[in-house]
């Protein structure tokens, strides 16, 4: 079943959400309403983790936010962190997140993109952020999420230079996991998220934590999160599982 969230189309399966931008009559700009709408989102998952798979329509993931708001917002918008803080609530939620992306993701939709953990992408994917040429910034994560994802040289050639990466070469520098055709693009999502769901869910939600936690967190946050995971009863079963498995005969 499909459901309309104002700006999306949700969908549910199992130990999943895939949410697809649709406004599509302005290439999916990223506008007030659906910041709105994809709260609601992660509040959802962050009450009932979930992998969130993210999509657009075919032939365009997101081409920026909403020009007509951004010119009308002023000082206080810009320090409330409209969009800012939409992508790290979508970067902090419980379980792992896949960006599907299928023509541009550009401006806010690159950074929403970045946000994710997982990219992947069609060979029409374009990535890129253009900020500087309307006169503002890319304040919505790029400054500093590209940079860790790519490398400072290159991140500076995309926000400084105004250069826009093909989905070969964002495939190249790793910042997609995987190109595959148009028609194959959701498929490979819910291949992705299928791999992923075969984690125990503590253990994934810890390694999340720690792989975000900052260098002088480690290793204590790694201990304690491993004493945690030790005694779950899920760490018993899975261990038990696969030394059964592992001494069988036919093994």
């Amino acid at each position: 079943m499909t459901l309309v969230n104002g700006t999306l189309r949700i969908e549910e399966a199992p130990g999943r959400l895939l949410v697809r931008l649709d406004r599509p009559h302005v290439r999916n700009a990223i506008d007030a309403a659906m910041v709105a709408d994809l709260h609601e989102v992660c509040a959802d998952l962050e009450e009932d983790p979930r992998v969130l798979v993210l999509t657009g329509a075919p032939g365009v993931f997101a081409a920026g936010a909403d020009i007509r708001e951004l010119r009308e917002r002023g000082r206080e918008d810009a320090l409330a962190g409209i969009n800012s803080g939409l992508f790290d609530r979508v970067a902090r939620l419980p379980l792992p997140t896949i960006a599907a992306v299928d023509g541009p993701a550009l401006g806010g939709g690159a950074e929403l993109a970045y946000a994710c953990d997982f990219r992947l992408a069609t060979p029409r994917a374009r990535f890129g952020n253009p900020e500087t040429g309307l006169g503002i910034m890319a304040a919505a994560g790029a400054c500093w999420r590209l940079r860790d994802l790519v490398g400072e040289p290159l991140a500076k050639e995309v926000l400084l230079a105004g250069r826009v990466l093909s989905a070969a070469e964002a495939a190249e520098v790793r910042l997609v996991n995987e190109l595959v055709p148009e028609e194959d693009l959701l498929d490979a999502a819910n291949r992705w998220a299928d791999r992923i769901l075969t984690g125990a869910p503590l253990a994934l939600r810890l390694t999340k934590l720690a792989l975000a936690a900052p260098p002088g967190a480690h290793p204590r946050f790694d201990d304690v999160a491993q004493a945690v995971l030790f005694e779950t009863d899920e760490k018993r079963r899975r261990m038990t599982a696969f030394l059964d498995r592992r001494n069988r005969p036919d093994h």
